[in-house]
């Protein structure tokens, strides 16, 4: 199977990976672990790691779920993708 390259630049910018990218650098700069922080915001932890791995487009309720665990406003993590 042959990749389209256009395609493999898009998927690794694509917005699920850098928001992704950014919930990682939120949590890890808390000190929390995927398993501790998924279960505060009563989150699966794999579904929580696939998130962060830019594996599921986040939904703004799960997004605000998340920016609530790590107690910063949704638009603080947006602004962190860079976009």
């Amino acid at each position: 199977m042959l990749t389209n390259p256009k395609w493999s630049a898009m998927k690794k910018n694509s917005l699920a990976l850098q928001i992704g990218r950014a919930l990682r650098a939120r949590r890890e700069s808390e000190g929390l672990s995927q398993d501790r922080f998924a279960d505060h915001i009563g989150m699966h932890r794999a579904y929580y790691a696939a998130i962060e791995r830019g594996e599921k487009n986040v939904t703004l309720p799960t997004l605000k779920r998340i920016a609530d665990g790590l107690q910063v406003p949704m638009s603080d993590i947006l602004r962190d993708t860079g976009n």
